[in-house]
């Protein structure tokens, strides 16, 4: 599967996870150099499972929270510990 964001390939991966509608990459196969920490808001703080979301960045061009992962994943969401899933703007395909 990859992740695609205006032509610009996000993650490529063959070992990803879908939970609940969306695909998670391994962190390790994610362009995270495109990737920038998004602030928390009050609902963010408040998930159980530790949300971070992320900008995707490319040159002048953002897409806001388009990305995110878990950081303290409970049990049902253990299997997906730091890995990043996208939503929005960014495209999920097969390869």
């Amino acid at each position: 599967m990859r992740a695609l964001w205006n032509g610009t390939v996000l993650a490529d991966s063959d070992r990803t996870i879908e939970v609940d509608g969306y695909v998670y990459f391994p962190r390790e196969t994610v362009r995270t150099d495109l990737l920038r920490l998004a602030a928390k808001t009050a609902n963010d703080r408040q998930c159980p499972h530790g949300v971070q979301f992320y900008d995707v960045v490319d040159g002048a061009r953002t897409a806001e929270r388009n990305a995110w992962s878990y950081e303290k994943p409970g049990s049902a969401m253990k299997k997906i510990d730091s890995w990043i899933g996208f939503w929005d703007e960014v495209e999920i395909a097969a390869r």
